[in-house]
């Protein structure tokens, strides 16, 4: 194996449609040559959220695009490739397993070993890629499917400490913009539509806070919204736009303070020695809940991690430096890759949802 690693990732467990290239040279730090992301939202907008068989569909028809412009971007060949990184799962059944059917086609034409990547491992390994983060973090995993604490001690070597036993929140905040009349996705349309609220007008719970540990729930607080919504309709006979604020102020502030006191007892329960806080996924994106986890770090005395606005949200470049990483480590996948709608990173721990014939959900 050279000392310099090129690879190409590809990203399709949701709603982004994703390909690019990075490289790193032995003892680098490694350089994102290109990042293509073509997302589906006008495609799922009329229906309030994410339809899986238009995300597969959208998916097989974007994937070979992506992939050309993210070559041409990187101004490079498939010959100048050291191997391929896919998402393998979790996700949607039918968007991974475009992905890896992708992955296999290209694998198969050029010989180039294939790496399989968990999609919340490329978000955990993010900080790695664009801040160069030693071992061992606190990674706190917050997306649209998935909301965990994580130490992150190896490339491959997770430790759950906590995550939703229920709904995510960015799930949550997609919800809450449905029941609101927001446009899809939800996380952006409530986040603006708070910046105008008042945060203090609904008393919306804190699930969970009253009990030990690191566990979060969120769907409780979505039904509470519903039912602030619904008392503000029959006072009022409708809601104003000032309402609508109020509500989505309300609600991100107890998503805030939930996501922040969580992290505080993630902290005191990591191993000793931890280099950073991190955050990662769509729901890091929100700048009222990065500053409040940026305040928890600074009371822990720690630094804290935000990867880029572009790298927070599905992308292939956190694939790709994943599968590099594991490729570096010696990881090589065959033609069996499987595509997983779920799959834990931590799979000692018990599963925080529950399993079924799939497997473990979380």
């Amino acid at each position: 194996m050279g000392d310099t690693l090129t690879v190409l990732g590809l990203e399709s467990s949701c709603d982004d449609t994703a390909a690019a290239v990075v490289r790193q040279r032995d003892g680098a730090r490694p350089e994102i040559l290109a990042s293509v992301v073509k997302g589906q939202a006008e495609l799922h907008a009329p229906f309030g959220g994410v339809v899986p068989e238009i995300a597969a569909r959208a998916h097989a028809e974007k994937l070979d695009i992506c992939v050309e412009a993210a070559l041409a971007a990187a101004g490079i060949g498939l010959s100048d490739l050291d191997a391929i990184a896919v998402t393998a799962g979790p996700g949607l059944i039918g968007g991974v397993l475009s992905g890896v059917m992708c992955a296999k086609g290209i694998a198969a034409a050029t010989g180039l070993p294939l790496v399989g990547v968990n999609h919340l491992a490329g978000h955990a390994l993010t900080p790695r890629l664009t801040d160069g983060l030693d071992f061992p973090y606190l990674m706190l995993l917050a997306s649209g499917g998935h909301c965990q604490f994580l130490s992150v001690e190896g490339v491959e070597d997770f430790t759950r400490l906590g995550g939703t036993i229920d709904d995510a929140p960015g799930e949550a905040f997609d919800k809450t913009a449905k029941l609101l009349g927001l446009p899809q996705p939800g996380g952006p349309a409530v986040e603006r539509a708070a910046e105008a609220g008042d945060a203090r007008r609904f008393a919306f719970p804190r699930p969970l806070m009253d009990r030990p540990g690191c566990d979060m729930s969120f769907s409780g607080l979505k039904t509470a919204l519903l039912r602030a919504r619904d008392a503000v309709i029959a006072e009022k006979g409708g809601i104003t736009v000032q309402d609508r604020a109020d509500l989505c102020a309300s609600f991100q502030a107890a998503v805030r303070d939930v996501l922040a006191g969580k992290a505080r007892r993630a902290i005191a329960a990591a191993p000793v020695g931890l280099t950073a806080l991190a955050v990662a996924g769509g729901v890091a994106a929100n700048r009222a809940i990065r500053a409040a986890l940026e305040d928890v770090a600074a009371e822990a005395g720690l630094p804290f991690v935000a990867p880029p606005l572009a790298l927070c949200t599905d992308n292939a470049a956190m694939i790709a430096w994943a599968g590099l990483e594991r490729f570096r480590l010696g990881a090589r996948d065959g033609m069996d890759l499987a595509a997983r709608p779920r799959w834990p990173l931590d799979e000692k721990s018990p599963a925080l949802i529950g399993t079924g014939k799939r497997g473990a959900k979380a």
